[in-house]
């Protein structure tokens, strides 16, 4: 299962490697979906989460990877000096972290079920270099001064505290959690984070050649994802650059901050 699967994103290539490699790959998409193994989610939705969790679960009896790809990156230009909310709550928490973890937590039973009869699953958190930005101060969602790129690598950072204690939680079940940095890459992202700036958009199309040289493609970023979904090589809990494991900040190696965040988290996702 891959979330955040539009055309020309590291999604799309991902589930295609996937493919490639015999996996059948459901997905998920913001929009209207086109194809049968895809199903639109809005992760701002808790209904919505929770009907694609029903579709995946009538749609197999089998999970054996999750990758949670879909988020957002908006106010590239730092813009803003208020938080903007959704769900009465800051737009990137909200989405990134928030609706990721109440899709994983839905999906959980199917995994250790499959980790059961299979042997093992795993949950891949696609996050980012700049989870070192993000504080454990405001893994409430909670930010002061607020700095919308710090509110982008909290969520960030809170997700891979998530594969951290995901593996900690049931790693002795075989269910395995996985965080990974896929590189700076060439997608459709940045779009939705110039929306409020046209001539800035038009400039960035027009750049669009040497930005393609410059950052990684989706297919070549897919590659460090499809890693930690399949390799032995990958390290349980462990947070990965480039296919192989690295540091993550001071930040994200605080256990008892995972930990605390996990059973908020657990609180928010059962008691809305």
């Amino acid at each position: 299962m891959v979330t955040g699967v539009g055309a020309g994103s590291l999604g799309e290539a991902v589930a295609s490697s996937l493919r490639d490699l015999g996996f059948r790959v459901l997905t998920s998409t913001r929009t209207s979906p086109t194809a049968a193994d895809t199903h639109a989610m809005e992760l701002t939705s808790r209904d919505s989460v929770a009907a694609f969790a029903r579709w995946l679960q009538d749609s197999t009896a089998r999970l054996d990877v999750l990758v949670n790809n879909a988020g957002v990156h908006l106010d590239l230009r730092s813009a803003w000096h208020e938080p903007h909310l959704v769900d009465g709550m800051e737009v990137h928490w909200r989405t990134n972290y928030l609706g990721t973890a109440q899709l994983t937590r839905l999906l959980i039973p199917l995994l250790l079920d499959t980790a059961q009869r299979h042997g093992e699953a795993r949950v891949v958190e696609v996050v980012s270099k700049l989870h070192a930005r993000g504080r454990n101060d405001g893994l409430d969602g909670d930010l002061t001064p607020y700095d919308s790129w710090t509110a982008y690598g909290t969520s960030k950072l809170a997700l891979v505290h998530e594969a951290r204690e995901i593996e900690r939680r049931y790693g002795a079940r075989g269910l395995h959690g996985y965080s990974v940095h896929p590189g700076s890459v060439a997608t459709n992202i940045a779009d939705r984070g110039l929306e409020t700036a046209p001539v800035l958009r038009r400039l960035r199309r027009l750049a669009t050649p040497l930005e393609r040289r410059a950052l990684r493609s989706p297919t070549d970023a897919a590659r460090s994802v499809v890693f930690c979904a399949t390799s032995p090589l990958a390290e349980p809990g462990g947070y990965h650059r480039s296919s192989a494991p690295s540091t993550a900040s001071a930040d994200a190696q605080d256990e008892e901050a995972g930990r605390i965040l996990w059973d908020n988290t657990t609180r928010w996702v059962e008691h809305p």
